[in-house]
């Protein structure tokens, strides 16, 4: 970003004791002119057991030095810190004005660091699509950090997983969603015999269909069940459309989402005229976030890709409002073959990105294309200028951030140049 830079001050480092394991912990004291949320700011950085994979070894010893970047073992994921920080800042400053909480979903970034800086700037707590993801974060905030409020977005199944929740609500402000009576039921016994409570919101399908009650009854007997249980507090509802994300065109984005609020809205009418509690209306996304707002249902948000942004966003939205953050995250990428006249052979293939929105897009050569080419490998074919060589190293823009960042352990934080950080994608692969 234009006048915006970030540099590592100092470098140490602590030792911590977790699950009965001693680890090293790095600590990176930043100085940035973006804003105070970096800005002389210890962190943790990657722990002992991440930091000794021998790949990460070359651009860990140039650590902080000028073109350090270029000794990271591909494929990996680069994130422009300053815009991470940027879109932070944004998304934050945009709720704050509203009058609407920010609740950022873990589920894009799954990193306790990156969290931090959204707590920072203002956020209400966190959203998580699982359990796994939220057991995850709060045993790396460790037992100092502040107490969290969570939000579990998807509706819990079975015995043991409300046991989980349970456990769980001693060490956070737990929030779940539930869809049916069985599941506040489910909850409520877990709950026996113990001096946790848990606040209920009632998930409302508002066109998507995946989870959620489909008629304001429905929603009455959710309410009604929670009522009966002292340990479980309805506290409102969750109207989340996802297939409003990626609509193209602001305003047949917001006609559709128009229709989900009205879908939702009668819902907390029926809720409210018989005298429960509507005071949480959480839900929507990157994509519909400014007109969420506009809409007024809503008084809390859960935007995740914001922070990063991928090409199924950029191509969706444009230069619409909701399109106004950076891409701040890029798979960088090697290439290992030039033996043909008109492409490249990447290492970056089917297992380093996702997969279900179409090919990557590749920085800076809009005629370039990427093609999937094998589990390891991709195809870049060669556009305008001079055709590609081996070892050069190219970047590209993830086509869907949230499952590519599941497929990595660690993020390389980069400004210009240089390595300023590395932090682990802490909640990798807790889908349970």
């Amino acid at each position: 970003m234009k006048g915006h830079y970030c540099t590592v001050q100092r470098i140490t480092e602590k030792v911590v004791q977790r699950n009965g394991t001693i680890e090293k912990r790095r600590l990176v004291t930043y100085g940035c002119n973006t804003h105070d949320l970096l800005a002389s700011n210890e962190v943790d950085g990657m722990i002992e057991s991440t930091r000794n994979v021998p790949a990460y070894a070359n651009a860990l010893a140039h650590f902080g030095e000028a073109n350090s970047r270029t000794f990271i073992a591909t494929p990996a994921l680069l994130c422009d810190v300053a815009l991470l920080v940027s879109n932070i800042e944004g998304m934050a400053d945009e709720a704050r004005a509203s009058d609407v909480s920010l609740r950022p979903h873990l589920k894009s970034h799954k990193s306790a660091f990156i969290l931090e800086l959204q707590l920072k700037a203002g956020a209400c707590g966190v959203a998580c699509a699982k359990l796994g993801e939220a057991e995850a974060i709060i045993e790396a905030r460790g037992k100092g950090a502040a107490v969290l409020s969570v939000l579990l977005t998807s509706p819990l199944v079975g015995h043991h997983a409300a046991l989980r929740a349970v456990t769980l609500a001693a060490r956070c402000d737990l929030i779940a969603v539930v869809d049916h009576v069985d599941g506040v039921d489910e909850l409520a016994h877990a709950l026996v015999d113990t001096n946790a409570t848990i606040a209920v919101l009632c998930d409302v399908d508002v066109g998507l269909g995946r989870t959620g009650v489909t008629t304001p009854t429905d929603a009455l007997l959710v309410a009604e069940r929670v009522g009966q249980f002292p340990q479980l507090v309805f506290s409102g509802v969750q109207g989340y459309g996802g297939h409003l994300q990626h609509i193209a065109g602001r305003e047949h984005r917001r006609t559709q989402t128009t229709a989900a609020m009205k879908r939702l809205q009668s819902v907390i009418d029926a809720l409210e005229s018989n005298g429960h509690d509507v005071s949480v209306r959480t839900g929507g996304g990157t994509g519909t976030s400014s007109i969420d707002i506009e809409l007024g249902v809503l008084n809390e948000l859960q935007p995740g890709s914001y922070v990063f942004m991928d090409r199924e966003y950029r191509d969706a939205l444009g230069d619409d409002r909701e399109g106004r953050f950076q891409q701040s995250l890029t798979i960088l990428t090697s290439v290992i073959s030039a033996n043909h006249e008109g492409f490249v052979t990447v290492d970056a293939g089917l297992k380093s990105m996702a997969t279900d929105a179409g090919p990557a897009a590749v920085v800076g050569n809009e005629e370039a294309t990427f093609a999937f080419f094998g589990d390891e490998q991709g195809m870049v074919t060669n556009g305008a200028g001079p055709a590609f060589r081996r070892g050069e190293r190219l970047e590209l823009v993830p086509p869907h951030c949230d499952p590519t960042i599941d497929k990595y352990d660690v993020i390389w934080l980069v400004h210009d140049d240089v390595v300023v950080d590395v932090i682990d994608v802490t909640a990798r692969g807790r889908s349970q």
